[in-house]
């Protein structure tokens, strides 16, 4: 069915959401076979954002990993990360839509950042929804929003992160349908965001696949990335999803130990249920009520998972890892070390899984990792967490 991925996805919102997502279904699937929309976009995301994206060989963490480990470079986008990939396209839906009020959630600020860059550039409102605890931990992209015109509401409910800025946009979305849209940041969501979001960041892996081969003449031996909704994850593995000999890996949060409780591990350590309008993987009780989520960064923050995962997870077509805080603190350290590169804290989880599995691999092995976006975000946490000044 469209919009499912296996028994996962679906629309799961209130009456007043349906008209809206109908409209976005046909308008989106009008657009995406429209050459001139897709040529827009294309010349947006080469002039304004930069694409391709280049491809890094890291012979020194490669050292650290046993095999060759090569990154896909997002961090080098304008912005800073995969996210302005999706928030460029539906941008102009929104155009299309006549729809000139743009509200946005973030996690670790940088679909944030991507949503006010890209309603800046077509002169559209901008309000981005973000949890306080997250304002706290990300002060930069806060401001660097402020900077282009965004108004960042600070969200006190719950646990102050990530799915509690989603409750609000939601929320707003919902009193003000006839004028706004609501820029999801990642494969979550209520039907067409899911398929849509994906299709939008599936540039990462038709630019990763067609690299691979013109450089080394051969596919990955395996294509890691962090998985929290799962955009940047879901954007990288479509490259290489009928490639069977190809091993995908998503690394999710572990936080402080799944057997603490504290971690956002929702494939490792979730079941299915309704989160956010569709039916993925979730961190639930046993009432059904959501757990609260932990992760040292705050785009993995989140309690659930996009519906596509929880298909490739229950058919295997994607192992499902989990790295820790301790191991994503130290792997962010080590790349900046050995690479003079710092990832953001959310991709150092996929490398901190990289580095745990040295001797997995033959020397010649080539590992292809997607660096979802750049760490200075996190410079200031990190040297909290390390006890260091800044």
């Amino acid at each position: 069915m469209e919009g499912r991925f296996g028994p996962y996805g679906g629309r799961y919102v209130p009456e007043t959401l349906v008209a809206a997502l109908d409209e976005l279904t046909a308008l989106y699937d009008a657009a995406r076979a429209d050459p001139r929309f897709q040529s827009e976009l294309d010349s947006l995301l080469s002039e304004f954002v930069g694409r391709p994206s280049p491809l890094s060989e890291a012979p020194r963490f490669s050292e650290l990993a046993g095999a060759r480990v090569v990154l896909k470079r997002e961090d080098l986008n304008h912005t800073g990360a995969h996210k302005i990939n999706n928030t460029l396209g539906q941008a102009l839906l929104a155009l299309r839509m006549g729809k000139r009020r743009i509200i946005a959630e973030t996690g670790a600020g940088q679909h944030g950042v991507a949503t006010a860059t890209v309603c800046a550039r077509f002169n559209l409102e901008c309000v981005v929804y973000m949890g306080a605890e997250d304002v706290r931990r990300q002060r930069l992209n806060v401001y660097r929003m402020q900077l282009l015109g965004a108004t960042v509401v600070p969200v006190e409910s719950g646990t102050r992160t990530l799915k509690d800025a989603t409750n609000e946009a939601l929320r707003d979305w919902v009193t003000n349908v006839p004028t706004t849209h609501y820029i999801i940041g990642s494969v979550v969501g209520p039907d067409p965001f899911p398929r849509m979001v994906r299709d939008f960041q599936s540039v990462i892996g038709r630019e990763a696949r067609s690299q691979m081969l013109a450089r080394y003449g051969h596919l990955p031996h395996t294509v890691v990335a962090c998985v929290g909704g799962g955009s940047n994850a879901m954007g990288i593995f479509s490259g290489f999803l009928d490639d069977s000999e190809v091993r995908l890996v998503g690394v999710e949060a572990a936080g402080k130990g799944i057997s603490s409780g504290q971690h956002s591990a929702t494939l490792g350590a979730g079941s299915p249920g309704v989160l956010h309008g569709s039916l993925s993987y979730l961190l639930q009780d046993a009432d059904g009520q959501v757990s609260p989520a932990h992760s040292v960064s705050a785009g993995l923050d989140y309690p659930g998972v996009g519906p596509e995962h929880s298909y490739l997870h229950d058919t295997g077509r994607v192992t499902y890892e989990t790295a820790t805080d301790a191991e994503a603190l130290d792997a962010f350290q080590a790349l900046c070390r050995l690479e003079g590169i710092i990832p953001a804290l959310e991709t150092a989880h996929a490398l901190a899984w990289v580095k745990r599995s040295a001797g997995s691999w033959q020397r010649d092995a080539s590992v292809l990792v997607c660096l979802s976006g750049r760490g200075d975000k996190d410079v200031a946490h990190v040297a909290d967490l390390l006890g260091d000044q800044v």
